[in-house]
């Protein structure tokens, strides 16, 4: 979500994330008509690491339960609701469809970065033979052009082309879109989506093209210009994420509003445990970013909150008793003079042999002058999330 600024020139165009460890997250929409409310469900899928462990079980559960986009109706006829399936962990994944006619697309997402890209069959890395690739050649819409483009992300870089198309969510539909097509992937072999599609602001485009939300804005196909998040934490709900508007069944209480600064990122009071502030202590940033699982900051902080919950590190986590997710205190974030508690059960998992660890992770330090936090899908699941780019601002409240 903080990267540097995207060095561009007119053959190559570059930007700088910092982390991600599963820095994927969640999806897309769009709206065709101009009063109604799109919401999009999101997929939960598993982290990378189970993945490459259980990748045959995954492979074989795709094969047997191919999803294709559908319409479901709900009680108010003017949101649109898409089924999917929930692998119950860290990844939000949503589909797609590019060209005419439409081929389908899993994707992340993500408010931490604003461009879209998916695999392609110019692709030639191992990546992509994994992935669904979009083919050129089958869509009467598609419009080529030689821009060319380079995307570093903490675990992966993407190299590929510029190209225009038709991209369609449910029964929305934007022409002539600028997105990626994947030339070169590296880091993502056992990704378990095709792409990912940035939320952020213009400005922070890598590829140098106008975001989906701004065409969806353009083109009129949105009452509203905002987009919101409803990321679930168990079996009996689908995540959603929702443009043109906001649906109140998501969320208990009222909105509380706060005013960000271009890129999702707001300030911050403190950070505090049993009352007493541990981190943040002269106030700092936080993102919101949908595409990060974790919470992150300085490395130097994150070490002192391990240490007050005794985590103790192995690899790259640091591992906890499980036994300790019933006693430990709740990490209280204060933004606005609101507070808003993450407790143990939330920033506790547990992984597939039964070991609890704690999901804070470093490495803010790199791309922040001053300090900042990422406040990701550990955050945001318990709390909807409201992206208003009309007032450039965001809302939280209670997610039910």
């Amino acid at each position: 979500p903080h990267r540097q600024q995207p060095v561009r020139t007119k053959a190559s165009l570059s930007t700088w994330s910092q982390e991600r460890s599963m820095k994927w997250l969640v999806l897309l929409g769009l709206v065709a008509l101009s009063e109604c409310i799109v919401i999009i469900p999101l997929t939960k899928m598993k982290t990378m690491g189970e993945i490459l462990s259980e990748n045959n079980l995954l492979n074989i559960f795709m094969k047997e339960h191919t999803y294709r986009l559908s319409q479901t109706s709900t009680g108010n006829s003017n949101i649109t609701s898409l089924p999917m399936r929930n692998f119950l962990d860290l990844i939000y994944v949503g589909n797609i469809t590019i060209g005419t006619p439409p081929q389908e697309f899993q994707v992340v997402i993500d408010t931490g970065s604003s461009d879209l890209w998916v695999s392609s069959i110019f692709c030639t890395s191992p990546a992509c033979y994994k992935h669904n690739t979009f083919k050129y050649n089958e869509s009467s819409t598609y419009r080529p052009t030689q821009e060319t483009f380079n995307i570093i992300y903490g675990s992966g870089i993407i190299k590929g082309l510029l190209a225009y198309d038709t991209i369609r969510i449910g029964d929305l539909a934007i022409t002539d879109q600028p997105f990626g097509l994947s030339l070169e992937e590296y880091g993502f072999e056992s990704a378990p989506f095709d792409g990912i599609l940035g939320l952020n602001y213009p400005h922070m485009s890598a590829i140098g093209a106008i975001p989906i939300f701004d065409n969806l804005k353009k083109q009129g196909a949105i009452s509203e210009p905002v987009f919101a998040f409803y990321l679930s934490k168990c079996r009996g709900k689908d995540s959603v994420v929702m443009f043109g508007g906001v649906d109140k069944a998501y969320y208990m209480g009222e909105l509380k509003w706060l005013t960000q600064a271009g890129d999702w990122r707001v300030n911050m009071d403190h950070i505090s445990m049993k009352r007493k502030v541990i981190a943040c202590s002269g106030g700092c940033h936080a993102v919101l970013d949908t595409g990060t699982s974790l919470i992150q900051g300085p490395t130097s902080l994150v070490n002192n909150i391990q240490r007050l919950i005794r985590a103790t590190p192995h690899g790259f986590k640091h591992y906890i008793s499980c036994f300790a997710i019933n006693i430990l205190p709740s990490l209280v974030f204060t933004i606005n003079g609101i507070n808003y508690p993450v407790p143990a059960r939330a920033y506790i998992f547990k992984d597939s042999q039964g070991h609890c660890f704690a999901t804070f992770r470093g490495g803010t330090e790199q791309d922040n002058i001053s300090e900042t936090w990422v406040l990701g899908e550990v955050f945001l699941r318990l709390y909807f999330s409201v992206f208003d780019r009309g007032n450039d601002r965001i809302g939280l409240a209670q997610a039910v």
